[in-house]
């Protein structure tokens, strides 16, 4: 499910950099070759740069520069992934012909396509597989002339600032992933027969937004991003408790019993937002959705979770996302690997569309 806006793929490299550029926290991971697979060599959760519109590629490229010396790797190409604000994900039917020219048709007309303008835009195109017909369902009667075809589009100007900041550094950026859909790609790689075989929700909790992607039969059929995120909890619970968002913060996560009823209100509208999701999901193919699983620094929360699944009706758990991974991390990493794993789902989704 790789969807990079640029591509300077080398087959089978030694090691993988993907960079998650949160607004709030920066993740990135770096994958080394082991044999026909690939271990886990070192990760990092660092706070990004203080947050703007769009941040400088000379204040980026330094941020960057910071990143891969606490990953102490020597690649020298790397994938950045962009936030759910700064990329879309679209479903559409294009003619049968190469990407190149799908590229090239969006970016003449992309309201024909994709009911929106989008000028200005860098577009990739990944074809989808012919949906095969349910037993006992009759026969199309002619296959069709257009290819199924999930979109991505990211403005021309972030992709120009992205691969600046890279180069100021000596890096190369040889992938740009939406990411939107990075935990899908880590999902199919960490739990392949649930993402073949099950109907599921993929849920990332972020700083300023969310995410939710719908999969059935191992297909990406709803992805929607919800303006609710961490921070609205975090800065709820500051003000409900006049205490600071630092404060709020480290109450968020560890959520002690006696903010439980503060919390609860403040989660009830991203639950809702999410249900929707699922609803129309359910109504417009007629399955339902059998698990939903969470990531993002909320999904380390019990207390979380549970009052998601409360929202949802339908059970809600976090994930690994580099359990289909060795292990090659240092001692220091390897203590601290289990407290950061629901926010590197993105990152290693990132690294996994190489693989």
């Amino acid at each position: 499910m790789a969807l990079p806006f640029l591509s300077n793929r080398a087959k089978k490299r030694d090691q993988i950099v993907a960079i998650d550029l949160g607004s709030r926290t920066t993740k990135a991971v770096c994958l080394q070759r082991k044999g026909d697979g690939y271990a886990l060599a070192s990760f990092v959760v660092k706070d990004a740069p203080a947050y703007e519109k769009q941040l400088s590629p000379q204040v980026l490229g330094e941020h960057l520069k910071s990143v891969m010396q606490a990953l102490d790797v020597k690649a020298r190409q790397v994938i950045l992934v962009v936030g759910v604000n700064d990329a879309l994900i679209r479903h559409a039917e294009l003619p049968q012909v190469t990407i190149t020219d799908m590229r090239a048709m969006l970016k003449i007309n992309s309201k024909n396509y994709l009911q929106q303008e989008l000028p200005d835009h860098v577009f990739d195109c990944q074809i989808l597989p012919p949906r095969t017909t349910a037993p006992g369902a009759p026969e199309a009667a002619k296959p069709s002339p257009r290819h199924r075809v999930l979109v991505g589009a990211a403005k021309r100007s972030l992709v120009r600032d992205l691969q600046a900041a890279t180069k100021q550094i000596g890096l190369a950026c040889s992938e740009i992933v939406p990411g939107v859909v990075a935990p899908v790609n880590a999902f199919e790689a960490a739990q392949p027969e649930a993402f073949a075989k099950d109907v599921v929700a993929l849920v990332d909790i972020g700083f300023k937004s969310s995410s939710i992607n719908i999969l059935l039969d191992g297909e990406l059929i709803l992805s929607r991003v919800v303006e609710i995120g961490g921070e609205r909890l975090t800065t709820g619970l500051a003000e409900a408790m006049n205490i600071s968002v630092a404060e709020a913060e480290g109450i968020k996560v560890g959520m002690p019993q006696e903010v439980q009823q503060t919390i609860q209100p403040l989660l009830a509208p991203l639950g809702r937002e999410l249900r929707a999701s699922i609803d129309f999901f359910e109504h417009q193919h007629d399955k339902a959705v059998s698990q939903v699983y969470v990531s993002g620094g909320a999904a380390r929360s019990e207390f979380f979770l549970e009052n998601l699944q409360g929202e949802l009706m339908v059970g809600c758990k976090n994930w690994n996302p580099v359990s289909f991974l060795e292990m090659a991390l240092p001692v220091q990493q390897m203590a601290e690997l289990e407290s950061n794993l629901s926010q590197l789902a993105v990152a290693t989704g990132a690294a996994a569309s190489v693989i």
